[in-house]
């Protein structure tokens, strides 16, 4: 068995979770950055870029959701994380909100809806996102989720390098 828990969406070696996750990041990221400029020129292209930029976050979302979930519920050890519980839920409740800021501005029009509470969901969504991307890195740093194992590693601490290339355990 691994030393350190594994990641099961991966191509070859390489998980395929965060290859993805960048995507629906800059997307939703970059929906509150248009809500504003729509705010401050007026211009609807800004209103409509955001509302397109909120509907790929979320499509992309989904489909790390995909690999998220694939590694959640393949490692018994990933799961017994409180980081991963705080990742996964945090993640689906930001696209609930980005799924419901979206209609807003689909049933209302885009324009229509940057103001106030476009702007506010999306915003709140980004915190949320800085929360859980918070929480992914804890997994992989502290925890070693989807970091391949050291040659030779035969106990749970946690390998690190030094100058060299090579690597070796931290001292106790």
């Amino acid at each position: 068995m691994s030393v350190n828990p594994k990641t099961t969406a991966a191509i070859g070696d390489h998980p395929l979770h965060p290859m993805i996750i960048p995507f629906p990041v800059a997307f939703l990221v970059g929906a509150p950055i248009a809500d504003l400029a729509f705010i401050g020129t007026g211009d609807g292209f800004w209103a409509r870029a955001a509302m397109w930029l909120i509907g790929a976050g979320i499509v992309m979302a989904l489909v790390a959701a995909v690999a998220g979930f694939t590694d959640f519920f393949s490692d018994a050890r990933i799961r017994s994380l409180n980081d991963a519980w705080y990742h996964m839920i945090g993640n689906l409740v930001a696209v609930v909100l980005a799924a419901i800021n979206f209609y807003l501005r689909y049933a209302q029009g885009a324009e229509a809806a940057v103001k106030p509470w476009g702007v506010v969901l999306s915003l709140i969504v980004v915190g949320i996102l800085l929360f859980t991307g918070w929480k992914g890195w804890e997994m992989v740093y502290r925890h070693h989720v989807a970091v391949l194992d050291a040659p030779g590693q035969t106990s749970s601490e946690p390998v690190t390098p030094h100058h060299g290339g090579e690597s070796r355990r931290r001292a106790a």
